[in-house]
This record gives C-alpha cells, structure tokens and sequence, in this order.
C-alpha cells in the first residue's frame, strides 16, 4: 500500500466515524454506506469490517450497522425487560 492510499483510508475511516458521531441512530446497510460514501463493495466491506472489529460500529440482526454506544443501552434494557416479563 503506498503512502496515498493510507492516507485516503484513513482519511475515508474518519469521514465515516464522523458520520456516526454527528447523526446519533444512524443505521446503515452496507448498500446505503457504499451509496454514501462512493465507495466500492470490497472497500465498504474491508472498512465496516475494520469498524466492527475495532467495537465502534456492530452489526445488527439484519445486517445494517450501527454505532455500538447508541446500542447498547437499548440491548441492556430489553434483555432486563424480557427477564422480568419470564420471573
């Protein structure tokens, strides 16, 4: 990999964060962040990968991807609710 293709990766991976950051919810498939972003299927893959791996992004039943902090309070309280519900 030269320089400028690091460079551009990383680059592309802060874009993609920030999206994140800034749009609280946000809940994309791969389709939609390959649209959005103008990147090609192998790249939006090795990079939501890359995301999944480093626990900031996870991957949801359906296969879109979200933010993991966004998350995970939401998975927290329906596991606590269905627990409750069964006692």
């Amino acid at each position: 990999m030269t320089p400028e293709t690091v460079r551009a990766t990383d680059e592309v991976l802060r874009r993609v964060q920030g999206e994140f950051l800034e749009m609280p919810g946000l809940r994309l498939t791969r389709a939609q962040a390959r649209r959005l972003w103008g990147l090609d299927e192998a790249s939006c893959g090795e990079l939501l990968d890359a995301l999944v791996d480093g626990k900031f992004l996870f991957r949801t039943q359906d296969g879109a991807f979200m933010r993991v902090e966004h998350a995970t309070p939401m998975r927290a309280r329906s596991r606590a609710h269905k627990n409750s519900a069964v006692a």
